[in-house]
């Protein structure tokens, strides 16, 4: 029985971190594009660059998010303590990075509203 759940956890772990890359991907090209035409086309205020800086944000934040969920599914089934060390300590990066990014968010989205 746990030989299964070890290979299905493997699948779906596997399938979330394909997200992710989809999420991050999709998020980065929209942003570069975003740049692009910010740079060109430049507002006085930034404010089409600062909606490009929030959008990719939630991008990231999104799949980050995705990651999180595949290093907890992963982390159920870890072999050794010094995985799941690697694991806790990748999972603190992202959730630290997550927080920052939120929180300048936050930030962006009330000064834009203000």
């Amino acid at each position: 029985m746990k030989d299964w759940l070890t290979v299905i956890a493997f699948n779906v772990v596997t399938i979330i971190q394909i997200m992710a890359l989809l999420v991050v991907t999709f998020g980065t090209t929209q942003a570069f594009v975003h740049s692009l035409r910010a740079m060109v086309n430049p507002s006085a205020t930034g404010q089409h660059f600062h909606s490009g800086y929030i959008q990719f944000a939630r991008w990231l934040v999104a799949g980050l998010t995705f990651q999180l969920a595949a290093d907890i599914i992963e982390t159920a089934f870890a072999p050794s303590w010094d995985e799941i060390g690697q694991l806790a300590a990748i999972s603190a990066i992202r959730a630290f990075v997550n927080f920052f990014l939120e929180r300048d968010m936050a930030q962006e989205e009330k000064r834009g509203n203000g």
